[in-house]
C-alpha cells in the first residue's frame, strides 16, 4: 500500500459564477520515505495539489489517502514549507522553531532537543537568540527547515522554498536539506520551477500538463546518493535525464503560454 495515495482527483475553482477546472483526474502513489520533485508550468496547479495534500484544500472529485486513510483535513503528521519563510518577527530563533510544537501543545522537551540539533546541522546553532530582523535571507529559510523538521512530521511538503534565494545560498540549502533528509528519512513532496534542483533532490519527478493540472509523466533518478552536484554535472547520465525531462516540461510551457496568449485575445 503506497504511503500518500491520490485517485482521480479533481479540484474545480467557480470564481463569479464560471467554473475553472485546476486539476484533472490526478493520480499518483508516493511511497514512505521518498523524496517527490513535481515540475510543471506556472498555473498548472502545483501548489493546489500541495495544500490539498496538506489538507488545507477541499478536493471537487476523486480520493487522497495517506496510509491508507482518508484526507479530511490538517493532520499533525504532516508539515509544510512555503517560499517565504514567515517567521515571527518578535520571537527568536529558537522560539520560531518550536512554535508550531507549542501550537499543537505537545511535550515541549523532544522538540527543544531534536530542534536544538537540527540547528546545530543547518548551522544557526549560535543563532538561537537572535531574532528574524537580524538574519540574512538565506540564514531565515534554514530556520524554515528546522521549524519543518522540528515537530519530526511524516510527511513534508515544500512549495518552492529556495526559488527567492540567489545561487549560493540556494544550492548550500539544498545540500543542508539532503543532509537533514537522508538522516530522518522523511517523506518529502518539493515543487520547484528548477529541472536541476528536481534532479538533484528528488527520487522521481512527477510532471505535470499544463492547465488542468494532469500527471503527463513519472521520471525516476537513477542517481546514486549520497550527491554531489559538482560530480554529478560531470556525468552524461546527469546531463541525459536533464535534457529528457526538459523535452517533456517545454512542450508544457509552450501549451501555458499559447493559454495565456488565448486569454489575452
Amino acid at each position: 500500500m503506497s504511503f500518500i495515495r491520490g485517485d482521480g482527483l479533481r479540484k474545480v475553482y467557480d470564481p463569479e459564477g464560471k467554473a475553472v477546472e485546476a486539476l484533472h483526474n490526478i493520480n499518483f502513489r508516493i511511497e514512505q520515505g521518498e523524496f517527490v520533485s513535481i515540475l510543471g508550468p506556472s498555473g498548472c496547479g502545483k501548489s493546489t495539489l500541495l495544500m490539498i495534500c496538506a489538507g488545507l484544500e477541499e478536493i471537487s472529485g476523486g480520493d487522497l489517502t495517506i496510509a491508507g486513510e482518508p484526507m479530511t483535513g490538517p493532520r499533525g503528521d504532516v508539515g509544510i514549507m512555503f517560499q517565504d519563510p514567515t517567521l515571527l518577527p518578535w520571537k527568536t530563533v529558537i522560539e520560531n522553531v518550536l512554535f508550531p510544537a507549542r501550537i499543537a501543545r505537545v511535550p515541549i522537551e523532544p522538540v527543544r532537543e531534536r530542534a536544538a540539533g537540527l540547528l546545530r546541522s543547518v548551522g544557526l546553532k549560535s543563532f538561537e537568540e537572535h531574532r528574524p530582523h537580524q538574519l540574512s535571507g538565506g540564514m531565515r529559510q534554514r530556520v524554515s527547515i528546522a521549524r519543518a523538521f522540528a515537530n519530526d512530521p511524516e510527511i513534508l511538503l515544500m512549495d518552492e522554498p529556495f526559488s527567492a534565494l540567489d545561487a549560493q545560498n540556494k544550492l548550500l540549502l539544498q545540500e543542508e536539506l539532503l543532509h537533514i533528509w537522508e538522516e530522518h528519512k522523511k517523506t518529502v513532496v518539493f515543487i520547484t520551477h528548477s529541472v536541476d534542483e528536481a534532479v538533484f533532490l528528488g527520487d522521481r519527478i512527477m510532471v505535470m500538463t499544463a492547465q488542468p493540472g494532469k500527471v503527463k509523466t513519472f521520471v525516476p533518478v537513477p542517481l546514486a546518493r549520497p550527491r554531489n552536484i559538482m560530480e554529478l554535472q560531470k556525468m552524461p547520465q546527469y546531463g541525459e535525464l536533464i535534457a529528457h525531462i526538459w523535452s517533456s516540461l517545454r512542450e508544457e510551457v509552450h501549451r501555458a503560454r499559447q493559454q495565456e496568449e488565448e486569454i489575452k485575445s
